[in-house]
């Protein structure tokens, strides 16, 4: 497409608004999948953001901004099944997946039931990041600065819990209040991100730029730095083939997260690649 047409599309608002929330949205996926990863937390943030659609048809019901209701009800929401997964003897999966599909059934139900506008439902399942307003712009942007100084301030025990929880708490790291803060920051970081993402794409911001991260880093600040970068990239990338293709934003944007995965995965074959890696992960063990 030539230039001409890139910076005219450039110039709508929505437009900026949209590329600034992929941006942001994106960098914060990265950021907290990099730790979710290493925690084997990922199918964690794909119940958060299925259950988060409860949240939004509790808002309709009441008749309040969606999002004013999304952000305690995710995180009451994330405490409450962290407790029962630690309290329950079913596999944690099994679990996770029986309250992310039930809750998402019971909100689809509602929405059905009190919602008319006809493209509603679509939008909450798939985003409508072209639809952002400045206010989640700059929820998202002060979020991400939020959660980049709280990790930059604890990495040393991030680092720690999220590498050898016994060794973390040998040498006085807070282990349970590091996970707990970490899981309501989580929390607050999917449901702002719902209303560009979507519900049923949520996981994939978080866990495709760090699996590709984790291919091709070789220690932990540089995959945390890399996976955020990723995300914030396709991000970006996906929101500009989706304005000039006039595809939907949110699967533009996983499609092109995909593929930095298929070529990160591509990269990490390379022997040397390999190597590096192998290093990276006998001095992580």
């Amino acid at each position: 497409m030539p230039t001409a047409d890139w910076l005219e599309l450039l110039q709508f608002p929505f437009m900026q608004r949209a590329l600034l929330a992929g941006l942001f949205s994106g960098g914060l996926g990265g950021l907290l999948g990099s730790v979710a990863v290493l925690r084997q937390l990922s199918f964690f943030s794909d119940a958060l953001g299925h259950s988060a659609l409860l949240g939004i048809s509790l808002g309709v019901l009441l008749g309040v901004e969606p999002t004013v209701v999304l952000i305690p009800f995710a995180v009451l929401f994330a405490l409450l099944v962290g407790q029962l997964v630690e309290r329950s003897r079913l596999p944690s999966d099994a679990l996770l997946n029986i309250v992310y599909s039930s809750s998402l059934a019971i909100a689809v139900v509602v929405l059905r039931l009190v919602s008319s506008r006809a493209g509603s439902l679509e939008q909450l399942l798939f985003g409508d990041i072209l639809g952002v307003s400045w206010r989640d712009v700059t929820l998202q942007g002060v979020l991400l600065l939020a959660v980049l100084a709280y990790l930059l301030l604890t990495r040393r025990s991030q680092i720690l819990v999220s590498l050898d929880a016994g060794l973390a708490v040998s040498q006085g790291v807070a282990v349970a209040w590091q996970r707990l803060v970490f899981v309501v920051v989580l929390a607050v970081v999917v449901a702002l991100s719902i209303k560009a993402v979507g519900v049923l794409l949520i996981s994939a911001f978080v866990v495709i730029p760090a699996c590709a991260a984790r291919l091709l880093a070789r220690g932990f600040g540089g995959y945390v730095a890399l996976a955020s970068g990723l995300g914030a990239g396709c991000g970006v990338l996906g929101l500009l083939a989706s304005g000039l293709l006039n595809l939907p934003s949110g699967p533009c944007v996983v499609i092109v997260q995909l593929l930095v995965f298929l070529a990160a995965l591509l990269i990490s074959a390379n022997p040397a690649a390999a190597a590096a890696r192998a290093r990276w992960r006998g001095r992580a063990g």
